[in-house]
């Protein structure tokens, strides 16, 4: 297999097309623009919406034969399965939704929701997985990009369904069923694993901040044109205008490749000079010794052997017998099992549950939580929390790298960072005074899109790439268990409960979630002592990965 080195277009061309997978993967987050027209057109309940809700989340985070998948099968069959997946199962909806086939079973318009949200882990596994793989010296800006791209998707079909379908529902659900396929198809190509470089490319920071630029770009520019379109009457023509400079914007990072190609660095010529002289004075001393005499060869090989025993005989005395096989350290390759034996693994996982858990649960209630203060425009607050989301995200991940690499700060201490400043902000809903609601909510989306941009980073670093696709799906399970826990059972209840007190059809006033906040304010506090927790632990982990100021490879590091 032919090596391909830091600089090289192909990893750069892989990203790119990442983009707009990415951009697809996201699907999941745009239940909003059809769950009305489901309710209405379907006949269905709240609760029936909710529920299908549940399906949603399911779906979305149920990732692990993806991540298993990601071990055996090269990207563009995991990318094959989640076309398939978003095909018949958005195919369905659509057939429902526009009615084509009437009276369709609640069960069978369930199961092909959580089919559809599916094809989100399939397809974002595929890309995150080989892009970590492909940049494994600048895994935290990498997931935080990737992510952050995932959750501009919400943003960029808002944008489509808005400016050239009208906010037609089976419309949308159609480019669902027939535009993600045709794009995961084209590009699955690209979508491709390439052999990492060893050591740090300097041109690296330079792309990788060009296209943090123009993704933070184009997040700022679709918030905008959405507020515009929602106050302004736009014509046909500024609408089309601003669809063809958001698909400019998607398509930079494949700037980045042509740049290469046109304007090649260097120090790629340099390279091989260095090598070259490398190979001279090799070439030079194997002309003069071509061989290694025997007693030489000889005496090695007396000496490794001797070394060989040492190591067994310190096995022997650290763990009372000599194994062949040692087991892996932190920073290594783990399996799933090695992994899920270890107590960082349990204390990463508990940290992201209690912090995205409760994060998703006001992100799952947030137009209720307006309604009930009397806020009217929810629709600005799910912009305002996507958004901030993003920037937590693309900023989670850039701010853990720089800081990493400059101090070895583990990046967990940022998870305890922002949830103290989630304790702050359910305290602050909770208060529901005048003019904080805006304020709390993009804090909470800033937190929310950190966390997950740490969580990739850090299991990577920690258990190693390897089987970093079932190690990460199975972390992003405390999502889905958190909505069911703090969303369903407890928001649900409290809110139902003084519902049922006012003697109203919707609860109005603080007093419908302020339990609820209290509660999560708690749990987020007990998540702020074990990330703290996590951090010392690892922290001479992170001191031996970037001791020189810059990723380094653990020697047993292997990867497909």
């Amino acid at each position: 297999m032919q090596a391909v080195k830091a600089g090289t277009r192909p990893p750069w061309v892989g990203f790119a097309a990442a983009v707009w997978v990415g951009i697809s993967a996201g699907n999941s987050y745009c239940f909003p623009l059809y769950s009305h027209s489901l309710k209405t057109v379907l006949g269905f309940s709240q609760q029936q919406l909710t529920i299908l809700g549940v399906a949603n989340d399911f779906g979305e985070n149920t990732g692990i034969l993806p991540g298993i998948a990601c071990n055996y099968f090269p990207p563009w069959v995991v990318l094959l399965v989640g076309v398939f997946s978003c095909f018949f199962g958005y195919g369905v909806i659509w057939l429902a939704i526009s009615q084509t086939v009437v009276n369709m079973p609640y069960w069978v318009l369930w199961i092909a929701l959580v089919l559809a949200a599916n094809s989100s882990a399939w397809l974002g596994t595929a890309v995150i997985v080989t892009n970590l793989r492909n940049f494994p010296l600048s895994r935290g800006t990498v997931a935080g990009l990737l992510k952050g791209y995932i959750a501009l998707s919400a943003a960029v079909f808002t944008e489509v369904c808005t400016m050239l379908l009208n906010g037609s529902a089976p419309a949308i659900v159609l480019v669902f069923t027939l535009g993600i396929p045709v794009i995961c198809l084209t590009l699955m190509y690209y979508v491709r694993p390439c052999t990492p470089a060893s050591e740090a490319d300097p041109s690296e920071n330079g792309h990788f901040l060009f296209t943090q630029g123009t993704s933070l770009l184009l997040a700022i520019f679709l918030l905008s044109t959405t507020i515009l379109k929602n106050t302004l009457n736009l014509n046909d023509t500024i609408s089309y205008t601003f669809i063809a400079i958001m698909v400019v914007l998607l398509l930079s990072p494949l700037a980045i490749p042509i740049k290469m190609t046109l304007f090649p660095a260097r120090k790629k010529l340099l390279r091989p000079a260095e090598s070259s002289d490398s190979l001279v004075s090799v070439e030079g001393d194997s002309k003069t010794d071509p061989l290694l005499t025997p007693s030489s060869s000889a005496a090695n090989l007396t000496s490794f052997h001797e070394s060989d025993s040492e190591v067994n005989m310190l096995l022997a005395v650290g763990e009372g017998a000599i194994k062949k096989k040692r087991r892996p350290r932190r920073g290594e390759d783990f399996s799933f099992h090695e992994a899920m034996m270890k107590a960082d693994f349990w204390l990463l996982w508990m940290t992201y549950f209690l912090g995205v858990g409760s994060g998703v649960t006001v992100l799952n209630n947030l137009a209720q939580i307006g309604a009930s203060l009397g806020f009217d425009d929810t629709n600005t607050l799910l912009s305002l929390f996507s958004f901030c989301n993003f920037l937590g995200r693309l900023g989670g991940g850039a701010v853990s790298e720089y800081f990493v690499r400059l101090n070895t700060i583990p990046r967990t201490f940022w998870t305890m960072v922002t949830q103290i400043i989630m304790v702050l902000t359910y305290l602050l809903y909770a208060s529901a005074l005048d003019g904080t609601l805006y304020a709390a909510t993009a804090l909470l989306g800033t937190c929310y899109g950190v966390q997950i941009a740490i969580m990739i980073s850090t299991s990577s670093e920690l258990f190693g790439l390897k089987n970093f696709g079932i190690i990460f799906n199975f972390m992003q399970l405390g999502n889905p268990l958190g909505a069911l826990l703090f969303s369903g059972m407890l928001a649900g209840y409290i809110y139902d409960t003084e519902e049922a007190k006012q003697g109203t059809s919707s609860c109005m006033g603080p007093a419908c979630f302020r339990f609820t906040f209290l509660v999560l304010a708690c749990v987020c506090g007990v998540g702020t002592i074990l990330s703290l927790i996590l951090t010392l632990r690892i922290r001479p982990v992170y001191q031996m990965l970037y001791a020189g100021g810059s990723f380094r490879l653990p020697q047993s590091a292997g990867h497909r």
